[in-house]
């Protein structure tokens, strides 16, 4: 397959977009490390759950939220099991499932979490765009999501 290089306009929008991808997480991972030791996909797992009907998913339903193997996603409900934060349990519906419950001490956490995440993805993304350029921010990742996420894995719990 020949590559169809990118022309200067096309190379200078992708290294911005690929250098927010670099720079954003940490920017978020770091605040919610110091203020409230989480990690950003350990506070976006219990943000996944604190939005669920009763503060439940199956493992599977968390992780295609969460965009994380299975493996990953364990791991990181183990840590949060823990710490008390999460509940595992049989699926009633499905006993080869596995639930996951966000817990009263887990619903603190998240609820406590995320002023300071919000003030923080404002601060560096929000208040930084003009209310003409959220909305074309909004227009752009829909195009891309068409292409990345087809299916809407990630987005799906913005639509229900």
């Amino acid at each position: 397959m020949r590559a169809q290089w990118l022309n200067e306009e096309e190379r200078a929008a992708w290294v911005r977009l690929a250098a927010i991808l670099e720079l954003v997480p940490g920017v978020l991972d770091s605040q919610l490390r110091r203020d409230a030791t989480l990690t950003y996909f350990e506070y976006f797992a219990l943000a996944m759950l604190s939005e669920a009907p009763a503060r439940t998913l199956r493992m599977t339903a968390l992780a295609a939220q969460t965009n994380a193997t299975l493996p990953r996603l364990s791991h990181v409900v183990q840590r949060l099991a823990n710490r008390e934060l999460v509940e595992r349990s049989a699926c009633p519906e499905d006993a080869r499932a596995t639930n996951v419950r966000l817990t009263p001490t887990g619903w603190d956490k998240v609820r406590d979490a995320s002023p300071g995440h919000v003030a923080n993805v404002r601060q560096h993304v929000i208040d930084a765009l003009t209310p003409e350029q959220l909305d074309q921010l909004a227009t752009i990742g829909d195009a891309i999501l068409g292409r990345v996420d087809p299916e809407g894995r990630l987005t799906a719990h913005l639509h229900a």
